[in-house]
């Protein structure tokens, strides 16, 4: 199968735009984990995905240099930035753990959206060899959504129960 030149920049642009995503989730996990005081194993399942995602990021990147390409240095920053903003603007509510378990949750499912369509293209353009890598990162990120989905109602509780208590309830 011939690989189009409009395919592989389709293909190209979304590996970017994954690195460029996965950079995003870091700037707004690590903030996250460094704040948590009340909620253990809510800090325990960010860092195992902090170390999932910088492996995502390796492999992202063994993708791009075998099809001779880098990620983009500018939409990693910007993606960055706009992760470290979410983070911020997290920090000050009340609810910041309810907030940030939210946003989790909806980037995920994001993310999940991302790898399948990086996939499909994968298949269809003629890069069955990126398959694998990409798979590999979805996996995780249903891993990750299953466990925020399996977790958002205990850590809602105990939200509430702190707060009906008078305790801090922040993360």
């Amino acid at each position: 199968m011939t690989v189009s030149s409009e395919t592989r920049s389709i293909f190209v642009t979304g590996l970017k735009n994954a690195h460029a995503m996965e950079n995003q989730a870091l700037s707004i996990m690590k903030p996250q984990v460094s704040r948590i005081e009340t909620y253990p194993d809510v800090a325990a399942r960010l860092e195992q995905h902090i170390r999932e995602t910088e492996g995502q990021i390796k492999r992202l990147e063994e993708v791009l240099t075998g099809l001779s390409e880098d990620h983009s240095i500018l939409k990693d920053m910007a993606l960055s930035l706009t992760g470290s903003m979410a983070a911020i603007s997290h920090s000050i509510a009340g609810d910041e753990i309810i907030k940030n378990s939210l946003a989790n949750f909806a980037f995920e499912n994001f993310e999940i959206a991302a790898y399948k369509s990086l996939i499909t293209i994968a298949e269809l353009g003629g890069f069955p060899g990126s398959a694998p890598a990409l798979k590999a990162n979805l996996d995780e990120e249903i891993a990750m959504a299953r466990w925020l989905d399996d977790n958002l109602r205990s850590v809602t509780i105990k939200f509430a129960s702190l707060k009906e208590a008078g305790m801090t309830a922040k993360i």
